[in-house]
């Protein structure tokens, strides 16, 4: 979702070498950007600044308009959706999430909040390649030409994803009903060496109590994506993050990588860390109904204190088309991570499933011919 504000800072995410002019890259796992082509090295300059919490209500309420902004030329994607940020050098492109072109010229320019911290690549695109390469290798009943798809390492983009995080006090009353076990004795009948016999045995009950009370959570970096263009099963399971470890925005940390839109505003972000927050807080209340088995009637939620973060995540991503289908990797460019779509050969299961079959009818013949 963008928000249209007058802009205050703009960037397109490339800086030039200050000796010949070429585009620099930031090197993943340094704290510098190099030049490829003069082997300038540039120190990116440690920042003073805090990565703050930032008063959700407030700034709903009174800043939302005087939050610093910046704009970005993007180009969306007409398969996906994506809107990702273009190389100022170029002409054309593929899609990072899907592999479809992009007709360059048909970028525009969006003005969105400007996020306030970032984590910088820690792995670099080989790292990431061979991590991708191995992982491939483990995926049964894979095509043929996903296999050769891996021997092209520039098939990884980099790209920075937006996220929320959100930290909360919750208040939470419910009403509910606690279940206790008892057993009661029981007769009943059955056959032993042909006579029918009488016994005796103890069956489980459960006595349900009315109950009702308050608990209370603190939640901290509840991390929501505000991108829509990657599956959230998969990108979800690139947790965790380091994020005790987020520095302060600086564009030097971007130059050479792709950035995404956010299309989930802070409002619906909010939203959606309600839901990932929710089996927390029914946790909790069962906890404190206690007993054996536990029933929620009723749950009211009341959220203080809340604050959130804008930042950027780096991750490495790579799409593969198979039978007009699109397959996404994603490796997270902390930790090697990985997590993705996989596509299945047909043809392989189905002579993996005929040679079973004729090793089983093989050996059902020699024991046959046993006997």
């Amino acid at each position: 979702m963008q928000d249209q504000y007058t802009p205050e800072t703009s960037t397109n995410n490339q800086l030039k070498c200050k000796d010949c002019g070429a585009f620099l890259k930031f090197a993943p796992g340094t704290n510098a950007i190099t030049c490829d082509y003069c082997g300038v090295f540039n120190e990116i300059s440690k920042s003073t600044e805090i990565v703050e919490e930032i008063d959700y209500e407030k700034f709903i309420t009174e800043k939302l308009s005087l939050e610093k902004q910046q704009t970005i030329v993007t180009v969306k994607c007409a398969e996906c959706g994506a809107a990702t940020t273009l190389k100022s050098n170029i002409t054309s492109d593929l899609c990072p999430f899907c592999g479809t072109s992009l007709v360059v010229a048909n970028g525009s320019a969006s003005t969105i909040l400007k996020p306030k911290s970032l984590l910088p690549f820690g792995i670099t695109q080989k790292q990431a390649f061979e991590l991708f390469r191995l992982w491939i290798k483990k995926l049964w009943f894979a095509p043929n030409s996903l296999r050769k798809y891996v021997n092209n390492t520039d098939k990884f983009n980099g790209m920075y994803i937006p996220y929320w995080t959100y930290d909360s006090d919750t208040d939470s009353s419910y009403t509910g009903s606690r279940g206790t076990y008892y057993y009661v004795t029981e007769s009943y009948t059955t056959t032993e060496n042909g006579r029918t016999v009488t016994k005796t045995r103890q069956v489980r009950k459960v006595r349900w109590t009315p109950v009702s009370g308050y608990v209370n959570n603190a939640f901290d970096d509840v991390l929501i994506t505000a991108s829509q263009s990657l599956p959230l099963k998969y990108i979800d399971k690139l947790e965790p993050w380091d994020l005790k470890n987020l520095i302060p925005y600086d564009d030097k940390f971007l130059s050479g990588f792709r950035t995404e839109c956010y299309q989930v505003d802070v409002k619906k972000g909010f939203e959606n860390a309600k839901i990932k927050m929710d089996p927390v807080i029914r946790y909790a209340v069962k906890t404190d109904i206690g007993g054996d088995e536990q029933q929620i009637f009723t749950l009211n939620t009341t959220y203080r204190n809340i604050t959130f973060k804008h930042i950027l995540l780096p991750l490495w991503i790579s799409s593969y088309r198979y039978q007009n289908k699109v397959y996404r990797f994603m490796v997270n460019a902390r930790t090697g991570e990985i997590h993705g779509e996989r596509p299945w050969s047909v043809w392989k299961i189905i002579l993996f499933s005929l040679a079973c079959i004729l090793v089983i009818t093989g050996i059902l013949i020699i024991v046959k011919m046993n006997k």
